[in-house]
């Protein structure tokens, strides 16, 4: 499927809109706002799980990969959803979490009671001694990766939380039960699949980690990695045009993902990436916090623009999603610059080659939720950690700033839809609270608003739709010393368009050959180009080349 004129709206289900009274999310609420995601411009509406699940971790602990969780709604529900989006030129993308499933799923319940069959969909180990695991290796999660079944006398893995079984891969009938149930979804009208952690499910081998860490290297990207996905790829879609996927590929190689998303390599349309999204992790710790180390963002950002290029490979765009804190907080400003700096990260990331995602809420400038209590999060990584880092010496303040630069619950505070209770996700309490920015940062006011956040997104989802250069052309970086600045040309034989980014507060200036160009969109009234300018605050600046 052609995917250079898309754009995907991912939404967090339990968080978007409750239409039924219960303080959670839902499918019949997602079709009463389909209006809204038309009018933005989306093509492709990504969920993250609405399967049957003990929500141990919001939905990527699978129990039932077939059936809707109740809360969210029926399959009449869903069947309406799909019949309502695609009305409105939008198509649904499904998230499958095929690395694990929860240890109440039914396989896994099976395996325990001794069925042979299911237990060799699990990857078990004996110890290496009384009460000791087979090796070194730590949960994503905190704790060690490994639990103790006494029944066996083996420990399974589960390279997330202990409730979240990693299933093997090297089974055959694990990989026909995953093309069976993306097969089951396309039959019910999804044409959409993200991948969770999709190069994590070849585990190289099982040895002791060095570096007494996570034991990342041995199971990242493994040796069967891309026949596995080329294999998926074939028994589900086959020659099947109507499909768009997507990896999410933990602590990845451009060389991998060159193969996992290239043009004829029969894997996967494209990729997600994380490594400019750690670019303010201390010594590439998630919860040891740095500023923003730009120069290395610059460096990423535009390597995995050029390297994917090179090798005719394409990128999936993203600042936000459901595990990161927000963007416009976290390299913004969402205070002094809330409009400047939300309208500069989307135009720096719009222009570039690849397909945006955007994420509920960054279209109109929802900020990080800034918890003052651990009382009020939610997520099992978040209340886990705190407890990790307590121990570790650290002050409760301490650790609650370090949440609430963090957290994942950041991203999955509800939507914030107008001033109203709760930001109108719901009437009654929701499932996680909401962020108090909802009085002033909502879509009723950015509606109303024409220079609002919001309406400069539909901009740039236009041009991406009308603008061959946008869709087709080449990535050259520009201004690659700068240390305040991120900039780019896109070139389409003699279409050329330029994207100039101010990343901080303060003003600065640049120099470029600019007089052959002219603006059609800025974040700033009254811009203008010359040689030698100065960029505002989070000045961005999208100039095209004047046609003779």
């Amino acid at each position: 499927m052609a995917v250079k004129d898309k754009i995907v709206y991912q939404i967090y289900p339990k968080s978007f809109q409750d239409s039924n009274h219960d303080g959670w999310g839902d499918i019949r609420g997602v079709i009463s706002r389909l209006d809204y995601l038309q009018e933005l411009g989306i093509n492709y509406i990504w969920f993250n799980p609405m399967v049957v699940s003990p929500q141990r971790d919001n939905g990527y602990d699978v129990a039932d990969y077939r059936s809707f969780d109740p809360r969210y709604g029926t399959m009449e529900d869903f069947e309406e959803l799909v019949s309502e989006a695609k009305k409105r030129g939008i198509d649904i993308m499904f998230d499958m979490v095929f690395n694990h499933t929860s240890t109440e799923h039914e396989w896994f319940k099976r395996a325990l009671a001794g069925e042979e069959k299911y237990k060799n969909y699990y990857i078990w180990k004996k110890g290496k001694g009384p009460g000791v695991p087979p090796n070194n290796w730590q949960s994503k999660f905190a704790g060690s990766a490994w639990e103790y079944v006494e029944k066996f006398d083996e420990w399974y893995l589960h390279l997330f939380d202990v409730t979240q079984a990693d299933l093997d891969w090297t089974n055959p009938e694990v990989r026909k039960e995953c093309a069976d149930i993306v097969n089951y979804w396309r039959s019910k009208g999804v044409h959409g699949f993200r991948f969770d952690v999709i190069n994590l499910i070849s585990k190289r081998s099982y040895e002791d980690d060095p570096n007494n860490y996570d034991g990342r290297q041995f199971y990242t990207d493994g040796p069967k990695e891309h026949e596995y996905l080329k294999e998926l790829n074939l028994n589900s879609f086959g020659q099947d045009e109507e499909h768009l996927t997507v990896g999410e590929m933990s602590s990845t190689t451009i060389e991998n993902c060159v193969q996992y998303a290239g043009k004829d390599c029969s894997e996967l349309d494209m990729v997600f990436s994380f490594h400019h999204l750690k670019v303010d992790y201390k010594n590439q710790m998630k919860w040891e916090l740095q500023p923003m180390d730009f120069m290395a963002l610059k460096r990423l950002l535009s390597t995995w623009q050029v390297k994917m290029q090179e090798a005719d490979a394409w990128n999936a765009l993203f600042w936000n999603c459901h595990d990161q804190p927000r963007s416009i907080s976290r390299f913004g400003n969402d205070k002094e610059y809330h409009k400047e700096s939300g309208k500069m990260l989307a135009a720096a990331l719009h222009m570039m080659r690849g397909t945006p995602y955007v994420y509920q809420g960054e279209e109109f400038g929802m900020t990080n939720a800034c918890f003052t209590d651990i009382s009020q999060y939610v997520d099992v990584e978040s209340t886990n950690i705190y407890d990790v880092l307590l121990k570790q010496g650290k002050t409760k303040e301490e650790v609650l700033h370090i949440l609430q630069e963090r957290s994942r619950d950041n991203a999955r505070t509800p939507m914030q839809w107008d001033d109203s209770e709760n930001g109108g996700f719901s009437d009654v309490k929701p499932w996680l609270q909401s962020a108090d920015s909802y009085k002033k940062i909502n879509v009723a006011n950015a509606l109303k608003d024409p220079d609002s956040i919001f309406y400069f997104y539909q901009k740039l989802i236009k041009m991406r739709k009308e603008m061959p250069v946008v869709q087709e052309g080449l990535f050259i970086p520009l201004l690659e010393d700068h240390e305040k600045v991120f900039a780019y040309e896109r070139k389409l034989n003699d279409e050329s368009l330029i994207c100039i980014n101010n990343f901080f507060s303060e003003e600065t200036e640049i120099s470029l050959p600019l007089q052959d160009y002219e603006i059609i969109l800025s974040n700033y009234q009254e811009s203008a180009l010359s040689d030698n300018m100065k960029l505002r605050p989070y000045e961005t600046i999208i100039a095209c080349r004047k046609q003779n």
